[in-house]
């Protein structure tokens, strides 16, 4: 059953926007899509490090990661590194993330049975589009050094299983036999071979082309400069002065990343997002030796916090760290270097003369939930604020921003029937993220 005809403006397309939008599409709503760069994708779903990772939900707020900021805050190689100049963005940032940590547990649990659910529309949407993104169905294998991390994984792992998602420990010998290539000392790994890995970038453009084809108005180099709402509709401004143009709209959802703050602020609602850099790189294998040489299974070293995906036969991506320094999107050579310098130790026969680096900001909030459902108007709603999972949960918020458009559009009944017709995310309540009041 389609959905009354109501205009619906979506802005930002990256991973989150075009999801969004692709899903409101399915529910027959009219929708315009606004990004301010010529194509999808091209900021924080760019060059991520690829994985569709539910094994990674563990959220960032717990004791020892503050530990960690401290001891490294010094380092500029640390992979968590906080510029110590204070703001008071970054100071409510933090406070926040502390009187959040009393809900590890069950923001850890909530956060694996999204990337659960997310995995089933993702994948499903692909294949229905016909959406070529190097998905590779290999697992992914989480590397330990020592002991200590190696327990602390254990711990975690209960926590995964209790949100649906078996992983298993392995010795050093299974985990050579996982991934043969991989070189070092380690004292264990876990393997989670429902995992799995793909560019988002072509991911992302690809569903961009399938939502134009069903009927979705996507407007590039579109840069939104304002927006309002008198409670009725929601008002899109895109320029400035002479070139200004203000289009009308039932309602309009933020899917922005990090500019999702600074609208949200002029709709009326507090959306503490803060811009947590991180940065890749993607080598390009060349040659056959570096071809055979780098991993076909995805890794997650602890002790770096770096990622790993195969994109095709002839790209490796590595990902990770963690930089809070505002707004900065610079690719810094200091950052960029312990991701060279980790290829060439874990493995060696990969050349790097061939490496490009990148570096975008994710869209934290501050107990790693993402924003997800209405804004103080009624007309206002949020799909934002999903920090290093965007990738891996993006399918499921979308799904679930879509139903409350839809529930605040249509009789009951309709609503009930669409979700019957497979719309709807199963076992994720949507009052369980941070819903906009």
């Amino acid at each position: 059953m389609q959905a009354v005809a109501k205009n619906i403006a979506v802005i930002g397309g990256g991973i989150t926007g075009v999801t969004t939008a692709y899903a409101l599409a399915r529910r027959g709503f009219s929708v315009t899509l606004f990004e301010r760069h010529r194509y999808a994708a091209m900021e924080t779903s760019f060059a991520n490090g690829g994985q569709l990772s539910a094994s990674n939900a563990e959220v960032w707020n717990h004791a020892s990661t503050l530990l960690k900021g401290l001891k490294w805050m010094l380092r500029s190689d640390a992979p968590l590194l906080v510029n110590p100049r204070p703001s008071w963005h970054k100071i409510s940032w933090f406070a926040e993330f502390i009187a959040s940590i009393p809900k590890y547990r069950s923001n850890t649990v909530q956060t694996t049975r999204l990337a659960i659910a997310a995995r089933q529309h993702l994948f499903a949407w692909a294949e229905e589009e016909g959406i070529d993104f190097d998905l590779k169905t290999k697992g992914i294998l989480h590397i330990y050094r020592d002991k200590a991390s190696f327990a602390h994984a254990g711990t975690v792992s209960q926590l995964l299983a209790e949100g649906g998602l078996p992983r298993r420990a392995v010795t050093p010998a299974e985990m050579r036999a996982i991934e043969p290539t991989l070189a070092g000392e380690y004292y264990g790994g876990y393997f989670t071979e429902s995992d799995a890995t793909g560019d988002i970038h072509r991911y992302t453009r690809g569903l961009a082309e399938a939502a134009a084809k069903r009927g979705v108005r996507c407007l590039y180099g579109q840069d939104v400069s304002a927006v309002s709402t008198d409670g009725k509709q929601a008002s899109v401004t895109v320029g400035q002065g002479a070139q200004k143009t203000v289009s009308a709209f039932d309602a309009v959802v933020v899917c922005a990343g990090t500019a999702s703050r600074a609208l949200a602020a002029a709709l009326g609602d507090r959306v503490n997002i803060y811009p947590v850099k991180g940065y890749s790189i993607t080598v390009h294998l060349q040659d056959e030796m570096s071809r055979v040489s780098a991993p076909q299974v995805s890794l997650l070293d602890d002790a770096t916090k770096l990622v790993t995906s195969r994109l095709g036969l002839e790209r490796f991506r590595v990902a990770g760290t963690a930089e809070f320094n505002g707004y900065n999107r610079d690719i810094r050579a200091d950052r960029i270097k312990p991701l060279v310098d980790w290829v060439q130790q874990c493995f060696p026969g990969v050349s790097t003369d061939s490496v490009v680096p990148w570096a975008g900001l994710r869209p934290m909030m501050p107990d790693m939930l993402p924003r997800v459902g209405r804004g103080r108007s009624p007309c206002v709603f949020y799909n934002t604020g999903h920090g290093h999972l965007g990738w891996t949960i993006s399918a499921a918020t979308a799904d679930m921003v879509a139903d409350v458009v839809a529930q605040a559009f249509r009789p009951a009944a309709q609503v009930f029937a669409a979700s019957a017709d497979g719309a709807g995310t199963p076992g994720v309540r949507t009052s369980g993220l941070a819903v906009a009041e």
